[in-house]
């Protein structure tokens, strides 16, 4: 601050204006960097990924152990965008040997012109990015963009390659203390696996990162993060979905978390006009909620309002439809065809499904009507047909695992 300034500004003003410099910054470079891609492909051929996944995480959070579960849990067939694998590229690699630094200008241009590659159109996991305010204000521009390209494009023949975009920001989170511990382990693992291939001559060597080797170094790394990375990724916590994911426990644990927090939400990836479409079909998560309760409501009611049909149809599973599901107890399948008269009244069909829910089985009735020759006229040739009625009835159950060898 100016020694000459006479009115010393409120303790906010510093921090205000190095956002709006912060700001100003991404947008120059955010504009500058589209004109080129525009000048490059054509408006028509920018065309980027339907969903995009903001992987951060701290140092030993295990952020590559877990990509090929994030993607495979989300269906994308692409590998992750990993920033520090693209600063070694050859397009960065010339910018360094003619003496440029890769700053952020240079991030967000190599990033954008992978990203309109054809193989991440379903999406991508972006890992380590962002990691400073500027590539967060170009984000947000990005997605802007993306959007006005939708709108601009929506009604048109080249409408589908405009897709509704969906951002997540994905925080694997581990505290100090198992980043630390995590960062020297992986150290330890790498020097020992180095040791062995200098010795053999066999397989590849890995990299051996300074800051898995010293402590204090671990743990300016974490800090780092905690002050760079991590309040990046928090200014996009109110603007997409964002998903916090304890990282401290084992693989299976870590995975549960991911997988619960990915899991698919139609209101947050359709189309606002396919979701309207939809909306009337209930989801299969809603209809099973107090699908139980109400299952034990209809077979009281049967007991109580309907006693003697539903004595019928119970006598009947138990002498005809058990002794044959009995024999297939080891597949866990059984099929059976039946001209049971019972079944003929439309409740005892819904009475036969619900026993058969409540013992543990799934149970599925379909109807094959069959014409029968009941009489032959020999003056004029004519066929007097009787309708056989034959109830399909299928029965799934688990069956018997056995041992074999």
């Amino acid at each position: 601050m100016s020694p000459v300034t006479v009115t010393p500004p409120s303790p906010a003003a510093p921090a205000s204006r190095v956002a709006d410099l912060e700001i100003k910054d991404a947008q120059l470079i955010f504009s500058a960097i589209w004109a080129d891609l525009e000048a490059e492909f054509g408006r028509e051929n920018l065309r980027f990924p339907k969903e995009i996944i903001l992987l951060g995480g701290a140092p030993g959070a295990g952020k590559g152990t877990n990509t090929d579960f994030i993607a495979k849990a989300r269906g994308l067939t692409c590998g992750p965008v990993v920033i520090s694998a693209l600063l070694d590229t050859p397009e960065a690699k010339r910018l360094k040997d003619g003496g440029n630094m890769v700053g952020d200008r240079e991030v967000i241009g190599l990033l954008l012109r992978r990203l309109v590659r054809p193989e991440y159109r379903d999406g991508v996991i972006l890992d380590g990015f962002p990691r400073t305010k500027v590539q967060v204000e170009c984000l947000k521009l990005l997605v802007d963009k993306m959007h006005q390209l939708r709108r601009e494009f929506y009604s048109t023949p080249l409408g589908i390659h405009f897709r509704q975009p969906t951002v997540h920001i994905m925080v694997l989170f581990v505290d100090e203390k198992t980043s630390v511990d995590r960062q020297l382990s992986r150290g330890r693992e790498i020097k020992a696996h180095n040791d062995e291939v200098r010795r053999t001559g066999i397989g590849e060597p890995q990299e051996e990162r300074t800051t898995d080797f010293d402590a204090g170094l671990a743990q300016r790394r974490y800090r780092v993060f905690k002050e760079q990375t991590w309040d990046a990724l928090q200014e996009l916590k109110e603007i997409f979905h964002y998903h916090f994911i304890n990282a401290q426990g084992s693989f299976d644990e870590v995975e549960q978390n991911i997988r619960h927090e990915l899991e698919y939400q139609s209101t947050l990836e359709l189309d606002p006009r396919t979701f309207d479409r939809l909306r009337a079909i209930p989801l299969a998560s809603e209809i099973i909620v107090h699908a139980r309760q109400e299952m034990v409501k209809r077979l009281d009611a049967y007991e109580l309002e309907h006693g003697e049909l539903f004595g019928r149809v119970a006598t009947f599973i138990a002498q005809k439809v058990m002794p044959i599901v009995l024999r297939h107890a080891i597949s866990g399948v059984a099929l059976v065809n039946t001209e049971e008269t019972v079944l003929d009244d439309p409740l005892a069909l819904a009475m036969l499904i619900d026993i058969f829910s409540e013992r543990g089985y799934h149970a599925a009735v379909d109807i094959h009507r069959i014409e029968v020759p009941r009489k032959f006229d020999l003056q004029t040739g004519a066929i007097t047909c009787r309708v056989k009625k034959v109830y399909r009835v299928q029965i799934r159950f688990v069956g018997s695992e056995i041992r074999r060898g």
